[in-house]
């Protein structure tokens, strides 16, 4: 096409019959939902359930204002205004389909490193009923030995002396929550959307600690008017790539400077426990239940710890996405005999789910071709997801007499990882991770110590101290520090299974 189109609320009606787009008056909006986090996965998940419930119904009372708290987020702030907070959504098939879709349920953008006040106020405003937030593993501010508030973080400590002028998600939150009180409006409900068990009871935990410090009259307020539902979130949603830009302005002429693309297949299981009304997101596909604990669990070790089983794995024997491991037979195998004999037996039923299609599923969505979900991007953060994701099925084994060693070859070639920065071939790997010198000294004291990496026990708890699982590690260290090419003890422990 001879001159792109850029992405705009004017320019919507130029746009081809091939991308959907908001039917509703997005002038009539408003933001009954704040969401700190403005990243790819809630551009996928929170605000796309949302424009499908405003495409449905007349709901205009839900719209989304977003909010930044980090210079980082300077970016997406920017690109989002220019575009009239619009941005496209590109869900790819297995099939090679794709569907283009126009997301107008983000109505505003708060940068809160610029002016915390102004994101406070909307937050404490009476029209925003929930409080959202993407804010990673990482983001939650957990004292790794204690489970407890980490007061130890400066920016913390800065929010509790300095409460108008917040840092961290939980200045703003007790900020907002301390201006409704005295303004004698009720409180929001704060909504936690990121991968964690017990995703809306770690942020009640954290944020009651954080507020117990600053103001405990507050936090006696917030414990018993605040509602944190816990919820199960999942759709793949890899990072947006040039590629994704270009097709957009190449096959339709349409300028989206920062689309998200991701699967078809997509999930919400929320409890249905909120402070100040929600929206019908159950009419557009999210199932509310009494107590997410099951649909969480069964998420948490099946998807999100097959995808570390894969990263992993992967990484060291030098494949690139999730995808391409899936290719590979061996791969394939040994993920789905992990899901089998692993983690399938720590799980207990789970209403309206068959585990087998489940799995099934999982392989599917793994191998879809058209999601480039790089290794990478699933290896971040690995001291934090390893924990909830891995561990707990590990312990789980090693009480009921299951087997752990599919799980042992993951935590040995994450040592490896950990250690080396580099792959089979010597090719560096990039390491994004909050204790990634902590990982890499406790990896590197394993030439010394085969068990200096589970000693770690921040990570590992007791794991270190288990005769039955060290008797699984020590072995796999030994191969792959003499070898790591991790697919030779992967076919052993296949065709042992086998």
């Amino acid at each position: 096409m001879s001159r792109s189109i850029p992405l705009t609320q004017q320019n919507l009606a130029r746009l081809p019959d091939e991308i959907a787009r908001p039917e509703y008056d997005r002038s009539r909006l408003q933001a009954g939902i704040v969401h700190i986090g403005v990243g790819g996965f809630f551009r996928s998940h929170e605000a796309c359930y949302t424009d499908g419930l405003l495409q449905g119904e007349n709901a205009y009372e839900w719209g989304i204002c977003g909010v930044g708290l980090r210079e980082a987020d300077r970016k997406m702030a920017a690109v989002l205004e220019k575009q009239d907070y619009l941005y496209t959504l590109i869900v790819k098939r297995p099939d090679g389909g794709i569907e283009n879709r126009v997301i107008g349920s983000v109505m505003d953008f708060l940068l809160g490193c610029d002016d915390p006040q102004a994101a406070v106020d909307r937050m404490a405003g009476p029209a925003t009923r929930i409080v959202s937030m993407t804010i990673t593993e990482g983001g939650y501010n957990v004292d790794p030995d204690t489970g407890e508030f980490d007061f130890s973080n400066p920016d913390a400590m800065h929010d509790v002396d300095h409460p108008v002028q917040p840092r961290t998600v939980f200045g703003y939150l007790t900020a907002a929550l301390r201006k409704r009180r005295d303004a004698g409006l009720p409180a929001f409900t704060v909504q936690s959307c990121d991968n964690i068990q017990h995703n809306g009871d770690l942020t009640r935990k954290m944020v009651l600690g954080f507020a117990r410090r600053q103001d405990p009259e507050l936090a006696t307020w917030i414990e018993s008017e605040v509602c944190f539902p816990n919820a199960m979130v999942d759709r793949i949603t890899p990072v947006t790539t040039d590629a994704d830009i270009q097709y957009l302005n190449e096959e339709f002429g349409l300028q989206d400077e920062w689309p998200v693309t991701c699967e078809p297949f997509c999930q919400w299981v929320v409890e249905d426990r909120f402070s100040n009304g929600r929206p019908r997101w159950e009419t557009v596909g999210a199932q509310f239940v009494p107590d997410v604990t099951p649909y969480e669990t069964m998420k948490l070790r099946l998807l999100n710890a097959g995808h570390s089983v894969l990263g992993l794995l992967g990484s060291i024997y030098g494949h690139a996405t999730i995808a391409e491991c899936v290719s590979d037979s061996l791969f394939a195998t040994y993920l789905r005999q992990f899901m089998d004999v692993e983690a399938t037996p720590t799980l207990e039923a789970v209403e309206g789910i068959d585990l087998n299609t489940y799995k099934d599923g999982l392989i599917e969505r793994f191998g879809n071709p058209n999601i480039q979900d790089d290794l990478s991007r699933i290896c971040l953060e690995s001291s934090s997801k390893l924990p909830v994701f891995l561990i707990p099925t590990v312990e789980a084994n090693l009480r009921s007499g299951g087997s752990v060693r599919y799980a042992a070859l993951v935590i040995a070639t994450w040592c490896l990882y950990s250690d080396k920065h580099a792959d089979r071939y010597g090719r560096p790997l990039v390491v994004v991770d909050g204790m990634k010198d902590a990982l890499h000294a406790a990896a590197a004291g394993t030439r010394h110590d085969k068990l200096s990496f589970l000693k770690l026990k921040s990570v590992f708890r007791d794991l270190a101290e288990n005769e039955r699982f060290v008797d699984e590690y020590v072995p796999m260290i030994d191969q792959i520090y003499a070898n790591p090419d991790v697919s030779i003890p992967m076919r052993r422990i296949t065709a042992t299974e086998a």
